[in-house]
């Protein structure tokens, strides 16, 4: 984003009042982190800034400060299309596509509202009026403290905003671990540390506080793994049966995916969940070095991502999707051999 749109932003800034503030259908870490981080900033400068989520988000991510004040359009319709239609900007954080944000997608398109989209995600579309775009950075709340920097404006970052933008970027880079993570953006760790993130209580608030449902859904997810050693492949299974054993709440599965590519020898990790209630089967991507898991997805399950990091669904059964995730692979040969 170069220097004379900021100035354009911040002209638009200059004149709105009401703005809102939009993350991604099922909401993570970096989504949830960058909004409300947003949000504080945005509420310092004197706007009245809302955050509203397409649907709720996991437990473990509602001691952000500002959670409480969040919106969730599934349950309060009537009174975000309200707040949608009498913004003068919309930002769109953490996805790139208006059908990533579910049902409130129709409302979206009939505001008259600027558009202002801050992603990381590769493949872009063109619905907003300002895109800063980088699929290189770490997290979207890495490109939301750099977006605070070009509007000059990073002495306001307070303990909030900084314990909201570290809770993004530690969960989206697997707390500091994957590629993605630069010395850049170990140096906005360090300052939002110095502003105020208390790195240990996050960690805490964000990984140990597992209930004992979801260690025992871990167990489950860990006994159906399956290892492909050819193709350097390992997969995980969880059927809504097992999900409704072990009483799962939005979020348990969280980072389940991330066991089978702990394995020595395997790149490429996939976890297969049956969402009954939603007639699909939910798929998350991981893998390790070149092999696009983006692409995978794009060209395979109807989604997309990074090239390491990536979702998909199928609308078949479980069973089936696993059958067909089987047929694939071996297409994959050279590439997950090498």
């Amino acid at each position: 984003m170069i220097d004379t749109r900021i100035l354009e932003i911040t002209a638009e800034l200059a004149k709105a009042e009401n703005i809102v503030i939009v993350p991604h259908k099922g909401p993570d870490g970096d989504a949830m982190g960058s909004t409300l981080g947003l949000m504080h900033f945005l509420k310092n400068k004197g706007h009245n800034a809302t955050v509203i989520a397409p649907n709720d988000y996991p437990n473990f991510l509602k001691w952000l400060p500002g959670s409480e004040e969040v919106l969730v359009y599934e349950n309060e319709k009537a009174k975000a299309d309200q707040l949608i239609a009498e913004a003068q900007i919309v930002f769109t954080l953490d996805f790139n596509h208006l059908s990533r944000c579910g049902s409130m997608q129709e409302s979206l398109i009939a505001s008259d509202a600027v558009f202002v989209m801050i992603d990381h995600h590769q493949e872009p579309s063109d619905y907003a009026h300002y895109t800063y775009s980088d699929s290189k950075m770490s997290s979207t709340c890495e490109m939301v403290y750099r977006f605070i920097d070009k509007l000059r404006a990073s002495k306001m970052i307070t303990p909030e905003i900084a314990t909201c933008l570290y809770t993004g970027i530690m969960t989206d880079t697997g707390s500091f671990r994957f590629s993605s993570t630069s010395s850049e953006t170990h140096r906005v760790i360090a300052d939002l540390m110095d502003k105020g993130a208390e790195n240990a209580l996050i960690h805490n608030n964000i990984y140990d506080t597992n209930s004992e449902n979801k260690l025992q859904l871990l167990g489950t997810a860990l006994q159906n793994l399956r290892v492909n050693k050819e193709l350097r492949t390992a997969y995980i299974t969880l059927s809504q049966e097992e999900l409704d054993r072990h009483k799962f709440q939005k979020g348990d599965t969280e980072g389940f995916v991330n066991y089978g590519l702990s394995l020595d020898g395997i790149i490429f990790a996939v976890i297969f969940i049956e969402k009954e209630n939603e007639d699909l089967i939910k798929i998350s991507f991981r893998s390790k070095g070149d092999f696009d898991v983006n692409k995978f997805a794009r060209a395979h399950f109807e989604g997309g991502g990074h090239i390491n990091a990536a979702g998909g669904k199928s609308n078949i059964s479980l069973n089936d999707t696993v059958v067909r995730f089987n047929k694939i692979l071996p297409e994959y040969k050279e590439q997950l051999s090498r």
